[in-house]
């Protein structure tokens, strides 16, 4: 009987398990607050280009959707998108604040922080 119990009680974990797996952290703009010094470099400079490993166009994220922003840096951190200072970023954030990131650029109106240079999440409006 105990054997049962403890195979029934393995099992349920088990069916649990890759359910964990695709749940995704919801971010928190509050908490990105403190990481976001990193992306506000290149990301927040309007026509800014970057030079390494050759010179490209850097995207302004503020407005992109947290959606879109999450699935690229995790395409980033698990090696699918290739960029040497992004791979390494990603890499260096967990989950949560790979969602706490989204979450704050998502919030932010591009073209008034372009116009400010500052970095002021939308909700303070």
């Amino acid at each position: 009987m105990k054997s049962k119990v403890i195979n029934t009680g393995v099992a349920a974990v088990l069916c649990v398990l890759p359910m964990l797996a695709f749940a995704q952290a919801t971010g928190s703009e509050q908490a990105a607050k403190t990481a976001n010094s990193a992306c506000t470099g290149c990301h927040s400079i309007p026509g800014y280009q970057a030079s390494f490993p050759k010179v490209f166009h850097v995207p302004m994220i503020a407005g992109q959707s947290a959606k879109y922003i999450e699935a690229a840096l995790q395409s980033y951190k698990r090696g699918e998108r290739n960029h040497p200072t992004m791979t390494a970023i990603a890499q260096g954030l967990t989950d949560q604040q790979i969602a706490d990131l989204a979450a704050y650029y998502a919030a932010r109106d591009a073209a008034r922080d372009a116009a400010r240079g500052a970095s002021v999440p939308a909700s303070s409006k």
